[in-house]
Parts: C-alpha cells; sequence; structure tokens
C-alpha cells in the first residue's frame, strides 16, 4: 500500500497551444483516484495548484514565450512537490511541470543522501535552455534545467541537480541539433525508437533499473502522451508518428512497478480538447495503474 497523493498542476505556459490545462480535471474524470484505490492505495487528490505572482520576465532570445509564468509554475510545483511525504503524481498540464516536480524529487533525494534517477517517455529530450529553443515553447526546457545547464538564470536555483547519466529518455523521435548536442556531450541513456525497433524495451529497461537498485536511488517517472503511437493516444499538441504501442508502454509501467524502485510521477501533455471520447486519458489512466500495480491479468475489456 502506498500513500499516493493526486497534484494537479493545470498550466499551458510551455505549450503551443492551450488544452492541456484541463488535463488534470480530465484525469479526476477517468477515475485515476477511484482506479488508485482500488489497487489498495491510500489516494488523497490535492486539488489544483496555482502559481504565484508571474511577472514579465525579458529574455534575449525574443521568440522566448511565457518565461515569467513558467519560472512562477516552476517554483509552485517545487514548493508542492517538497511538501509531500509519500507518492506524488503530478497532473498536467504541459511538460514544462517537469522543471517543478523533478527538481523536489532531486532536493528530497539530496535530504536523504540518495541520488535521483529519472525514467523519461518522451518523444522530445526536452533539452533546450531559453536561448537555445527557436519556438520559443518552455515545455522543451524543463530536462535541461534539471540537469544543471547553463541559461536558468531566471529559474529558482536547484538545490539538487540530476546527473545526467542517471537519466534514461526512452521513445526518442524528435530531436533538434542543439538538443543532439547537448546529449552527446553529457552521457545521457537515450534509447530512440529505432532502439526499441531493434533491441525492445526489456533488456535496456531492466539494465537501467539495475543501476537505480544498486545506487539506492529514488526514481521518477515522466509519461509525456507524446511518447505514446498517436493512433492510441491522439489527445496531445505534439503528435510524432512512430511512438510505444500499447503493449510497450504496460510493459515498461509493469517492469518499474515489479522494481519497487519508483517513488514520483508525472503524467503531462494530455489536452482533452484533441482527445477521442477520453480514450488518451482512459490509456494514461491505465499505464499509471501499470505502474501502480495492477497485473495484465486484471484488465477488462473497454469498448470505445
Amino acid at each position: 500500500m502506498t500513500n499516493i497523493a493526486l497534484i494537479g498542476v493545470p498550466t499551458y505556459a510551455g505549450a503551443a497551444q492551450r488544452g492541456c490545462q484541463m488535463g488534470p480535471e480530465a484525469y479526476r474524470t477517468a477515475a485515476l483516484a477511484e482506479t488508485l484505490s482500488a489497487l489498495g492505495h491510500v489516494v488523497e487528490d490535492r486539488g489544483d495548484i496555482r502559481p504565484g505572482d508571474a511577472g514579465g520576465i525579458p529574455h534575449s532570445n525574443k521568440v522566448v514565450k511565457n518565461l515569467g509564468e513558467t519560472v512562477a509554475w516552476t517554483r509552485a510545483i517545487r514548493d508542492a512537490g517538497l511538501s509531500e511525504a509519500g507518492f506524488p503524481v503530478f497532473l498536467g498540464g504541459d511538460h514544462c511541470l517537469a522543471a517543478g516536480s523533478i527538481s523536489a524529487m532531486a532536493e528530497r533525494a539530496a535530504r536523504e543522501a540518495r541520488p535521483l534517477f529519472v525514467l523519461w517517455l518522451d518523444a522530445h529530450p526536452d533539452l533546450h535552455t531559453p536561448a537555445t529553443t527557436t519556438s520559443g515553447n518552455l515545455h522543451g526546457a524543463p530536462m535541461a534545467y534539471v540537469t544543471g545547464a547553463e541559461g536558468f538564470d531566471d529559474y529558482p536555483p536547484l538545490a539538487a541537480r540530476v546527473e545526467p547519466e542517471n537519466v534514461m529518455m526512452m521513445g526518442l523521435r524528435s530531436v533538434d541539433p542543439a538538443e543532439n548536442a547537448r546529449i552527446a556531450a553529457n552521457g545521457f541513456e537515450v534509447r530512440d525508437m529505432r532502439s526499441i525497433d531493434e533491441h525492445g524495451v526489456a533488456a535496456p529497461l531492466r539494465a537501467f533499473l539495475e543501476r537505480v537498485k544498486a545506487a539506492n536511488g529514488r526514481l521518477h517517472v515522466s509519461l509525456d502522451v507524446d511518447f505514446l503511437e498517436p493512433g492510441i493516444a491522439p489527445a496531445v499538441g505534439t503528435t510524432v508518428p512512430g511512438g510505444a504501442t500499447f503493449r510497450e508502454a504496460h510493459l515498461i509501467m509493469e517492469m518499474v512497478h515489479d522494481s519497487g524502485l519508483a517513488s514520483s510521477l508525472d503524467l503531462v501533455e494530455l489536452n482533452p480538447f484533441l482527445d477521442e471520447r477520453g480514450r488518451t486519458a482512459k490509456l494514461m489512466v491505465d499505464l499509471a495503474a501499470s505502474l501502480m500495480g495492477r497485473k495484465v491479468l486484471d484488465r477488462m475489456t473497454r469498448s470505445y
């Protein structure tokens, strides 16, 4: 039994289009709390957090959007994560929320003299800085921030950074040149979709989880809807063909559960405005359930 805190983060500050701010309520409608409770966990919905005063923060890169608002959200999410003693689940909202959730989990790990590891399930590495982004959308920057890249002077100072070699990125298939250079220079473990096609997910994930266990690490899982194949998860504004299948995604979550290592979770980039009768929200809830202990034989037949 795990004490789970659901933390709603209704932000679209880092995204290219509106809609994902409705994500937290879509997860509630898709019965996330009830589903996790049925697995024997104690679940408490903390409601939605709100940022403090955003203010305007100028930047030399004129394409950067909503920097002040993103910074305010980062601070609020970090504070919410630090206040939770149990297993926080951050309900997004766009992926800029990971700047706050992961920085909080890294600080919690450091207080215990433990390293934080991150399983990053996403089509994108999100390794831009405000200076290198060409879209200006800061949902493409959280991983650079939490791993201590330069260029985040306006963001809250990191109490503890995540070491790049403690990050496994699975499902990548849309990477900009600046992000490629950062991956090559910093030692991130990357399993893009070609690697998954050639080698599957089980062996590399098992090796990563063994590293987490050997280091007595905490593990944060950050799951972006666009990690998944758009045909099964259409409710995202950054669809990239060729994503993870239903079976691959559930296998990853079940393996992480079996390891007993996960201590926090992001569910991000769900845009209910783009969904089809809630199918993406329901799938994300099912994946969260697999992470928290549901087995393949426990799944009910569902019609859409």
